[in-house]
């Protein structure tokens, strides 16, 4: 007999004014699941770019997991509207998709000795799209070359992506979709660019110039002191 799916839950703390600037997600893997997973992210508007937490199960990159790295894609309904966006019909909770950022582990074949890093590919994604493989790029990161963009430390991943030079579609509200592989979509709604949390900067995974110690858990992580 198959073992049931393990309970998940994808929640926004919804506690208190402050944590509506945030959202987080909790996430458990399956039994047996090779590849390193999210399981836990905090996403929010921060300036004129998204910025997200990502802790995962494992060690995203590197000799750990060889061949079977990270490779998560989180989607961001920027005006939570599923009329513009990726197109997948009705009942599918990707519909509506504007922003798609995929977090990958993976080796550089060409550099001595298979050196492994973080690619991070971010692509817009039109009404005309019907996959994320349809949205264009419009973003190629590298944590080894765009450190004021991408920080790790050891399985928790920071990451800026910046929203202020696409023509994204902008609301009050964005809708967060995360869809492990054989499981259900998990969705949640943030603060959007147009709430006003943006120019606060209530997420400030990235502050003063360098990356802050962002606690854990989805807490709230303050505001910046200019």
């Amino acid at each position: 007999m198959k073992n049931p799916l393990l309970p998940l839950a994808f929640a926004l703390l919804a506690t208190s004014a402050s944590a509506k600037d945030q959202a987080t997600l909790r996430y458990t893997p399956p039994p047996g699941e090779e590849r390193p997973m999210v399981v836990e992210g905090v996403v929010g508007p921060q300036g004129g770019d998204f910025a997200l937490r990502l802790r995962f199960d494992k060690l995203p990159f590197g000799k750990d997991c060889g061949n079977r790295c990270a490779n998560v894609t989180l989607l961001l309904d920027t005006d939570a509207n599923p009329r513009s966006g990726l197109q997948l019909g009705a009942k599918a909770a990707e519909t509506g998709a504007d922003l798609a950022i995929v977090v990958q582990g993976t080796r550089d074949i060409a550099g001595s000795g298979g050196e492994g890093f973080l690619r991070v590919k971010v692509r817009m994604l039109s009404d005309e799209a019907r996959s994320v493989e349809d949205g264009e790029v419009v973003a190629e990161l590298d944590h080894r070359r765009d450190s004021e963009r991408i920080h790790i430390e050891e399985k928790t991943v920071f990451l800026l992506v910046d929203a202020s030079t696409i023509n994204l579609p902008s609301g009050r509200k964005v809708r967060v979709i995360y869809h492990p592989p054989g499981s259900k979509a998990l969705q949640a709604t943030i603060a959007g660019m147009l709430s006003g949390s943006a120019t606060n900067s209530k997420v400030m995974i990235f502050r003063r110039g360098g990356w802050g110690k962002a606690p854990q858990g989805g807490q709230r992580i303050g505001t910046e002191n200019k």
